[in-house]
């Protein structure tokens, strides 16, 4: 049948993800095929010292991203969306989302970005012997404990961005085990997987937290319902409630009664859209952050707390995580910066956006071999790789660099990747970790000069998806559709039969000149780091 058809049958497919900078929903047809989309623009604020986005703009964005697929559905297909076979959200892993008995939200969403619960951090991760990182919730929650917080003791619910969205629309408290392995570290039994039940009475048996729990009785992970219950890819998750379909679609039109798929972290869905959910295989996700992840065959044998995570797959298999707070996010600023230079200059020049990105980035291919001696530090907030509880953006030039636009703006990309390389050093060299394969998703890859440079400092050839600009939402989708119906099959087997057997891709090998250049530039991005943390500690 061709998509009108589907549409009307309301048999397409629904994923919705939240990222940083953007919320975006992709519906898909039969074939796993992106059909139609829509989206919402936004963007952090620093308040009072804490990243995050209000309440009221992460339930606008939701209703505008759908209302805008709504749209982009009508004008291709001459049809109203109103029913669709399965859906699934997503959204940016970890961070503290806590409410109170009434559902009411006790502190302003503190986001992944927020590095303000080192002593947290440390304290969970020596007591685990497990790398607990500051941005997972755990972390926020007991940094909270430490702080005496008034809130503590009327927490009654803790969720991640994609759980406390899956709750609204389906009333459900569950979670998928990737975007539970962001909140506590999480363990595979069989085919299942839980919050791990020895950490969980290491923790409550601490004395702040004996303390919460006489104060509020609500305050248990173990007894309570102080986390969201785990749930593997496949299993079902609920369903689009009326409440939920009213609050999705305000205009009415939106059937409720829709199977919902757990709900994960742009990490699940991430591996789900790059296939790389088995063992040896690993993708990087690089947008406004960048993560790269290897599923592993075996344990790795040291701890690195601040450097490789420990997270699952949404299959619940472990992967080895490097993430990093920054990416894009700097030069996507100068990239607007240039925009807005000749939209000054030039008001009807008539050049899109998306023309600069295309046009500056490939531009940097041309760059001299040293990037002119130049250098960059995209830290808009902290990166604790290298390091950083908190980020200043920094350009350095020496008298006598070479300042041109190739040389900047391949600067510009080769600092996205610095803290990256950075923590793969670690799982190549020191833990000899086997990669197969590795695929890239998000905006970095949309130019080949991205794909490039990806290649050149991950010393492996990296592989983009066509759909590699869809990403995240288009990988809910495909979750979503595998837990509508699995066909009998392992995750890691309906990808590879089901979905990636004739999808396109094209592959980049680390190219010797650009390896040598991006090694250039790494060896003055960890000898410049001086500067960065001379900046963040006087500017």
């Amino acid at each position: 049948m061709d998509n009108k058809e589907l549409i009307e049958k309301g048999l397409g497919v629904l994923g919705i993800e939240f990222g940083s900078t953007r919320i975006k929903a992709v519906l898909i047809n039969d074939k796993y095929e992106p059909i139609a989309s829509g989206g919402y623009t936004w963007e952090n604020s620093l308040e009072n010292g804490i990243w995050t986005y209000p309440l009221s703009q992460i339930h606008e964005g939701l209703k505008t991203c759908y209302a805008e697929l709504k749209k982009d559905v009508f004008s291709k297909y001459g049809v109203k969306l109103t029913k669709f076979k399965a859906g699934g959200i997503s959204a940016m892993m970890h961070g503290y989302l806590s409410f109170d008995k009434d559902d009411n939200l006790l502190v302003p969403f503190r986001t992944w970005r927020n590095t303000i619960t080192g002593e947290a951090s440390k304290k969970l991760s020596d007591l685990f012997n497990f790398p607990v990182p500051e941005r997972w919730s755990i972390s926020h929650l007991y940094q909270a404990v430490l702080n005496k917080e008034e809130h503590i003791t009327k927490v009654k619910n803790v969720y991640t961005l994609a759980a406390y969205i899956h709750y609204l629309l389906t009333g459900k408290k569950v979670i998928g085990v990737g975007d539970a392995s962001g909140m506590f570290p999480v363990k595979l039994d069989g085919n299942k997987a839980d919050y791990n039940a020895e950490y969980l009475k290491k923790f409550e048996a601490l004395d702040e937290i004996k303390k919460i729990k006489s104060a509020n009785s609500d305050f248990s992970i173990l007894d309570g319902e102080l986390f969201p219950k785990v749930l593997m890819a496949g299993e079902q998750a609920g369903t689009l409630t009326a409440e939920g379909a009213k609050f999705l679609d305000p205009t009415g039109e939106l059937e409720s009664g829709i199977p919902f798929c757990p709900p994960e972290g742009d990490a699940g869905t991430g591996m789900a859209a790059t296939n790389s959910v088995k063992a040896k295989t690993g993708n990087i996700s690089a947008g406004t952050s960048v993560f790269s992840m290897v599923v592993l065959e075996k344990d790795l044998k040291n701890v690195y707390p601040g450097i490789i995570d420990i997270v699952t797959t949404p299959d619940g298999y472990p992967v080895a995580m490097v993430h990093c707070n920054n990416c894009t996010g700097e030069h996507n600023y100068w990239i607007n910066f240039f925009k807005e230079i000749v939209d000054t200059l030039c008001p009807s020049n008539g050049v899109d956006i998306g023309k600069y990105y295309d046009t500056l980035i490939t531009k940097s291919l041309e760059a001299d071999k040293d990037c002119g001696g130049l250098l960059a530090y995209n830290y808009l907030s902290g990166e604790t790789i290298t390091g950083f509880n908190s980020g200043r953006p920094l350009f350095a030039r020496a008298e006598n660099a070479k300042f041109n636009i190739a040389n900047f703006m391949r600067t510009q990309m080769f600092a996205s990747l610095g803290a990256l390389r950075a923590g793969m050093d670690i799982l190549y060299e020191k833990e000899n970790v086997p990669v197969e394969s590795m695929t890239g998703a998000g905006g970095y890859f949309k130019t080949q000069a991205g794909l490039k440079y990806m290649a050149a400092a991950m010393k492996t050839s990296v592989s983009a998806m066509e759909t590699a600009g869809e990403g995240g939402p288009w990988g809910m989708a495909l979750l979503a559709a595998y837990a509508s119906d699995t066909k009998g099959k392992t995750l890691p087997d309906f990808l590879n039969t089901e979905v990636f057997g004739s999808c396109k891709k094209t592959t980049s090998a680390p190219e010797a000149d650009l390896v040598d250049s991006f090694n250039t530039f790494y060896a003055r991005y960890m000898k410049g780091l001086a500067i960065e943390k001379a900046a963040v500690e006087n500017l």
